[in-house]
């Protein structure tokens, strides 16, 4: 199949002016097509060729003003439009599409629950073609006006508000002007909450058998719907601009959510089955905040190519973290964003891999997919932050909303968001830009602190890098009153880096933090002094955003082999059964289990740092015991079990059905428990089946699948591979089954019976890649990628497969990222 390139979409943007789309989509014809009639309306500016995307099972028919074209010129996904005269057109293309388990174009799912079955799309980038005919790419908006034939009792929605004209048939509202890759449409026996709010209808949605659970949450769900929607329209001076407001909660989704205009699709991990923390609930709203934003800067006005995808994203990060601290509940939100978020930017960002958070050079789809990534989000989102506080939020907005005024229901390049930004202001925006989003890498700031004569000190940072910041200094002295170990905020100094002469701090802090308030994106360093603060008294920080700004230093620290992952593990075991923010206790341990156990220690130090998991564990475990803090309790449970080195605790918690003292066991826990319980050897398949029998959903084929690919079993990791590898698209694993089985496969306890599937998976990966197609390169590439396999063997065999396998360029980024954390973890190892 051909991608589009930059060149091609300018010329065809040059050519046509898209008016309107009419489709008709017959979702009655089986369970793997499904029927696509589209009729485009269309003006060509000149005497050209063209052509329209579709990838169909089956070309029925194509007519080009009446006259038939000949199905078998298709070419890929390409139908050629030859000696279009200048003037008005209608196209006419009629299709029967595959259905998808890949999260891609038109997704099908059967709820194991009932038996009921979803359809949705997700036409993002170019999916669009595996659903209608369409001249797709972002700069030719239309109108769409969409008919769909549905089964009976099935209810369908999409970007506009839908009517039911009886025997299964479904008529959505003509939309506004809207990118292809923006239209929606969700089907089956959803179930439904509405409401309206300030005229507007809204609507929350899901599988039948997850009701009772979105009912649970709806109200939550709404409130801040509408405490967003409400911000924003204090923000923007546009309005919504669109007629109604669905979020649809799909099953398999891949993504965390996408922004259609009026039909927002979420992952249905976010309708809880179980027990989650508050911090998880705070994602959520923050997820819903996101795509709200998306309506505005992505929708209604949208970017003219992939190279600024940054805008869409970066900006509904930002706004989504700020909306969600300013308008709800959830006011620690930069805590989360500084622990979680914006360290994914800073890994992205150090990577072979890495980009301009605005690209200058995104020749076509296949590239552009790849900058999905930590930098077009968290690192994007951390330089509006910063422009922010650079410039001021009074001429923010004022710049936002010159933008959506010169731009609404039309196309804008990174070039346009600037001059909206610089009509507002005396600064140099575009001088900004260029330092900020024109470039690659992480800046590091490092402080030096001299004496004077008179016993005062003074400031330096030394600043490697190219980027102008604007920091606080946080300046923190021992509370000698305090045998906790408090530290007191004396003061936040404001610098500008690059500094113009040093800065007088006064005597001596025993704590001096650069960036403190995390305002900009950059490494930071500690002075002597203030790192052994930092080893005895984290914890007495006041803020936890402060500890946040702490924690990712060290983090950082560790990972440029400074600080021995054992350091890092000894400062958590001392300062987390302390800490009450959620975020850093869930950031802090994801850290040291993920990274530092499994990676940066070699396989006899392992056990201990496991050792040192559990006691932390164990610590807040009983700090919680009077039910003060469930959220901390269920974090140090989960991690506990990951930790266990021995079955019989775990054992005695499921027999049981609860933690000693709580929580009692939902499903989440069992399946965790149970995959812990497979990768030491204490279950079979019996006890597998067992619990599948009492969780059939969807989540409980999942946790099956990932407890029997953990089994220490060559059996079982046989046919975990050729589950995920096999060629037979009859039994094709879905993109979630795939990634659950991927997810088991990989255990560091587990090296030497799966050492003999490391040089097959560089082979079955790139193959099962090419066969099924971005979606799964994404899955194959990140989670079935032997991570916890850190030799100098599996680096070699990686760098080969680069180099002589040609894998799709999905895959190929994975792997380039894959293979560059397993060379760090090399280094670290090292150090």
């Amino acid at each position: 199949m051909s991608v589009l390139t930059r060149d091609e979409a300018q010329t065809r943007a040059r050519l046509l002016d898209v008016h309107r789309y009419t489709i008709e989509l017959d979702l009655t014809t089986g369970d793997d097509t499904f029927g696509s009639v589209t009729v485009i309306r269309f003006t060509a500016r000149s005497e050209a060729d063209t052509f329209v995307e579709l990838k169909p099972a089956e070309l029925r028919s194509a007519t080009l003003d009446g006259q038939p074209l000949d199905p078998a010129g298709l070419d890929g996904n390409r139908l050629p439009l030859k000696n279009l005269t200048t003037g008005e057109h209608e196209l006419r293309v009629d299709a029967r599409m595959r259905y998808s388990r890949t999260g891609e174009g038109m997704h099908r799912f059967t709820d194991p629950t009932d038996g009921e079955t979803y359809l949705y799309t997700q036409l993002f980038m170019d999916d669009v073609q595996r659903v209608f005919a369409a001249f797709d790419q972002p700069d030719l908006k239309a109108v769409f006006d969409l008919t769909v034939q549905a089964p009976e009792g099935w209810s369908v929605l999409a970007n506009s508000v839908t009517e039911h004209l009886g025997e299964g048939r479904w008529q959505a509202a003509p939309t506004p002007l809207i990118s292809t890759y923006l239209v929606a449409v969700a089907a089956g026996p959803w179930h439904s909450v509405r409401t309206e709010h300030r005229g507007l209808p809204f609507g929350i949605h899901c599988r039948r058998s997850l009701a009772p659970h979105l009912d649970a949450d709806a109200e939550e769900l709404l409130d801040i719907t509408r405490q967003c929607y409400d911000r924003y329209h204090e923000k923007f001076e546009e309005p919504y601009p669109f007629d109604s407001y669905d979020q649809a909660f799909v099953p398999e989704f891949n993504a965390g959510a996408m922004e259609n205009p009026g039909l927002v699709t979420f992952r249905d991990e976010f309708v809880y089955r179980s027990a989650v923390t508050d911090t998880e609930r705070q994602t959520r709203a923050m997820v819903i905040a996101h795509e709200m934003a998306h309506m505005w800067f992505g929708d209604l006005v949208t970017l003219q190519w992939w190279d600024d995808i940054w805008l869409n994203e970066s900006f509904a990060e930002y706004m989504g973290y700020q909306t969600l601290a300013e308008a709800t509940r959830f006011t620690g939100t930069w805590t989360d964003f500084g622990v979680a978020r914006k360290a994914w930017g800073y890994e992205a960002d150090q990577r072979p891999s890495t980009h301009p958070v605005a690209p200058e050079a995104v020749e076509d789809t296949a590239s552009a997919l790849l900058n999905f990534d930590g930098i077009s989000y968290a690192k994007g989102a951390s330089a509006l932050r910063q422009l922010v506080a650079w410039l001021g939020e009074k001429d923010f907005l004022a710049g936002i909303n010159t933008h959506f005024a010169r731009h609404r229901f039309a196309n804008a390049t990174l070039a346009d968001f600037i001059d909206s930004l610089a009509a507002n202001t005396d600064r140099d925006v575009h001088a900004w830009a260029d330092a900020w989003l024109r470039t690659t890498g992480v800046d590091t700031l490092t402080p030096d602190v001299t004496a004077d004569a008179d016993g005062t000190r003074t400031l330096t940072v030394r600043h490697t890098g190219s980027r102008p910041h604007r920091i606080s200094v946080g300046l923190y002295d021992r509370d000698h009153g305090d045998d906790q170990g408090c530290l007191t905020l004396r003061g936040r100094l404001d610098l500008d880096i690059p500094q113009t002469t040093p800065q007088a701090i006064g005597k001596r802090p025993a704590l001096l933090l650069l960036n403190d308030g995390d305002l900009t994106y950059a490494k930071i360093r500690f002075d002597p002094e203030s790192f052994e603060t930092i080893r005895t008294g984290l914890s007495g920080l006041p803020d936890p955003l402060t500890r946040a700004v702490v924690w990712n230093a060290l983090r950082d620290c560790v990972r440029d082999g400074e600080l021995p992952p054992s350091a890092y593990l000894e400062t958590a075991h001392t300062h987390l059964p302390r800490e009450n923010d959620l975020a850093l206790v869930q950031g802090v341990l994801a850290f040291a289990a993920g990274q530092i156990a499994d990676r940066y220690l070699t396989p006899e130090e392992r056990p201990a740092a496991l050792a040192t998991l559990r006691s932390l564990c164990r610590d807040l475990i009983r700090r919680t015991e009077d039910g003060d803090n469930p959220g901390l309790r269920l974090v140090a449970v989960r991690h506990f079990i990951d930790a266990a080195a021995h079955p019989d605790t775990l054992s005695a918690w499921l027999a049981d059905g609860t933690v000693p003292g709580g929580p009692e066991l939902d499903p989440e826990l069992r399946w965790r428990i149970l995959a812990r319980l497979a990768v030491l050897g204490a279950i079979d398949d019996t006890a597998i089946d067992a619990e599948l029998l009492q969780d059939p959903s969807a989540t409980g084929q999942e946790g099956a699948a990932r407890c029997r690919a953990a089994l220490p079993d060559p059996r079982a990791k046989r046919a975990a591979w050729d589950a995920m590898f096999a060629t037979d698209e009859t039994t094709d694993l879905s993109n979630y089954l795939f990634t659950a089985t991927a997810q088991g496969f990989w255990q560091p306890e587990q090296a030497d019976l799966v050492r003999e599937y490391i040089p097959r998976y560089y082979q079955d990966a790139v193959a099962v890649a090419a066969r099924r197609g971005p979606a799964i390169a994404e899955a194959a590439g990140r989670w079935a990628f032997p991570a916890v396999a850190v030799h100098a063997d599996t680096l070699r065999l990686g760098e080969e497969c680069l180099r002589d396998a040609d894998p799709i360029p999905a895959l190929r980024r994975k792997l380039v990222d894959q293979l560059d954390d397993l060379a760090r973890a090399l280094r670290v190892r090292q150090a």
